[in-house]
């Protein structure tokens, strides 16, 4: 069987980038896509291609803009097994200050961009029988005080998963893996009361690292073959007391 290609978006840093060298290690070319993040995205192909030559590409686009989504789905290669719908807005939004402006950005890029760009490769997916991961959160469920708009996109991301599994069954499975406390925002001080408080609500006592969200998505993609319609949380059983 010859090499499949995953596409990652929002692959160039954080949660993106280790779910991208999960699935490389795992046999995987990957279609690196970034927006801004054009050095941390060339990094991440240099170390990739170095493992394995041509291995890694590039590809650059802003999820919000439909011409860019449909040149990236253009670029994708007729071997695409596999879709993570990883890239993610975060940001507060105070109900007395919430713009239209704000539901655009947030809902587009954690909701409107994965339906679009689903839909745009099922037929390529299902030739190569793949599959979509769809990262969420475990605020989908109870929501983010002061996050609202975030929390519905990221509700809505999950709802998706579970119609796409229907709507592309049965030859594409549709999952979901929810991270909880994994990485903190960037900018944040690392010993801040709210990470206590966080952390005082994880029955593991600790947070989590970026190869566990990793490891779930790689289980989803070549383990999980009897799981469609699923949201795997990855939390450390912070679910327990919300």
């Amino acid at each position: 069987m010859g090499r499949k290609t995953a596409l990652i978006t929002g692959a160039a840093k954080r949660l993106g980038a280790e779910i991208a060298h999960a699935l490389h290690d795992a046999g995987y070319d990957i279609l690196i896509h970034y927006q801004h993040s054009v050095e941390q995205a060339n990094a991440l192909s240099d170390v990739l291609n170095a493992r394995r030559p041509n291995s890694a590409t590039l590809v650059q686009a802003d999820l919000l803009d439909p011409d860019d989504c449909q040149a990236l789905v253009e670029l994708v290669p007729k071997n695409l097994a596999v879709l993570v719908n990883n890239a993610s807005v975060f940001y507060p939004t105070p109900l007395a200050t919430a713009s239209m402006t704000d539901w655009d950005e947030l809902l587009g890029v954690n909701l409107k961009a994965p339906f679009f760009l689903s839909r745009s490769l099922e037929s390529t997916l299902a030739s190569q029988q793949g599959c979509i991961v769809n990262i969420t959160d475990i605020h989908a469920t109870n929501g983010l005080p002061e996050y609202s708009m975030y929390s519905i996109a990221k509700a809505g991301l999950e709802a998706m998963t579970r119609v796409l599994a229907k709507e592309f069954a049965p030859v594409v499975r549709v999952n979901a893996v929810a991270p909880g406390a994994i990485l903190w925002p960037e900018g944040s001080e690392e010993q801040s009361d709210l990470k206590k408080t966080v952390l005082s609500r994880i029955a593991l006592g600790r947070c989590g690292q970026s190869d566990d969200i990793a490891k779930a998505v790689l289980f989803l993609v070549d383990q999980g073959q009897y799981m469609t319609g699923q949201v795997v949380t990855v939390d450390g059983g912070r679910t327990l007391f919300s």
